[in-house]
C-alpha cells in the first residue's frame, strides 16, 4: 500500500476523517502498514495498548475470555473503522484479543500521536466518542439477543443475517463461536434442521432453504 492509498483510507474513517489533511498526512507518515493472514493475532489480552490500527481492507474479530475459558464474541471490524483505539485513550493494558478473520490489512498509529491528535483537534474526539458510543450499543444488543435467546433462536438468527447476501461463509467452528455454543451442540441443530428441509449442507457450503421457518423459530418462545 502506497501512502497515499493509507491517507485515503485515513480520510474515509469516521474519527481520521475529521482531522485536517495536513494531521492526516503526517499521520500516516509516521505510521506503517500491518499485514495479517487469517487467523494472525493482532492483539492479546494483558498486551501494552500502544497503538492503534485503521483497517484498510480484511475484517478483525474482537474477543473476550469467557468464565468458562472459552472466547466470547464482542464484534467484528471491517475495513474502514479503528481497532484498538480504546485501550490507547486509557492507557491501560488490552482487554481483549483481536485477530484476522481473513486476509487484511491495517495502518498501524502510535499513540502518542493519537493523544496528540485528540488533545489538538476536539473534532476527532467527539467523532471517537460516536464510535464508542455506537459500538456500546452494538455491544449491548448482542449481549442482551443471546441472553434472551436459547441456542435455536440465536442460530436462526445469525444464519438468516449472514445469508441475506447470498452463501454462508462460516463452518460449523465459526458459527458456534458467534452464537456462545458448543460446536457439538450448534451440529445437533443443523442436523435437525437439515432433516426438516430448513437449511442444506453441501460441499459448496451452508445454504437456507427455508426462511420463513427459520424467522418462525425466532418468533418462538421455545424452539425446535
Amino acid at each position: 500500500m502506497t501512502a497515499k492509498e493509507a491517507g485515503d483510507t485515513l480520510a474515509k474513517n469516521a474519527v481520521f476523517a475529521v482531522l485536517s489533511p495536513a494531521r492526516r498526512k503526517m499521520l500516516v507518515q509516521s505510521g506503517g502498514s500491518v499485514q495479517l493472514s487469517k487467523g494472525d493475532r493482532l492483539f492479546a489480552r494483558g498486551d501494552a495498548a500502544n497503538a492503534a490500527y485503521a483497517i484498510i481492507s480484511g475484517e478483525v474479530e474482537v474477543t473476550i475470555e469467557g468464565p468458562d475459558g472459552r472466547s466470547v464474541y464482542i464484534a467484528r471490524l471491517g475495513a474502514g473503522t479503528v481497532v484498538g483505539e480504546m485501550g490507547v485513550l486509557d492507557g491501560v493494558p488490552r482487554s481483549a484479543d483481536a485477530h484476522a478473520t481473513r486476509k487484511t490489512e491495517l495502518w498501524r498509529v502510535d499513540a502518542r500521536l493519537v493523544h496528540d491528535a485528540l488533545t489538538e483537534e476536539p473534532g476527532s474526539a467527539l467523532a471517537l466518542l460516536g464510535v464508542f458510543a455506537r459500538r456500546i450499543r452494538d455491544t449491548d444488543s448482542l449481549v442482551e439477543r443471546n441472553s434472551s435467546m436459547d441456542l435455536g433462536k440465536r442460530l436462526a438468527r445469525l444464519l438468516l443475517e449472514e445469508g441475506a447476501s447470498g452463501k454462508i461463509i462460516y463452518n460449523q467452528s465459526d458459527l458456534a463461536h458467534l452464537v456462545g455454543a458448543t460446536r457439538e451442540a450448534v451440529n445437533r441443530k443443523l442436523a435437525k434442521w437439515r432433516k426438516d428441509k430448513f437449511v442444506e449442507l453441501n460441499h459448496t457450503g451452508l445454504h437456507i432453504l427455508d426462511r420463513a421457518a427459520l424467522l418462525s423459530l425466532c418468533k418462538r418462545k421455545t424452539t425446535l
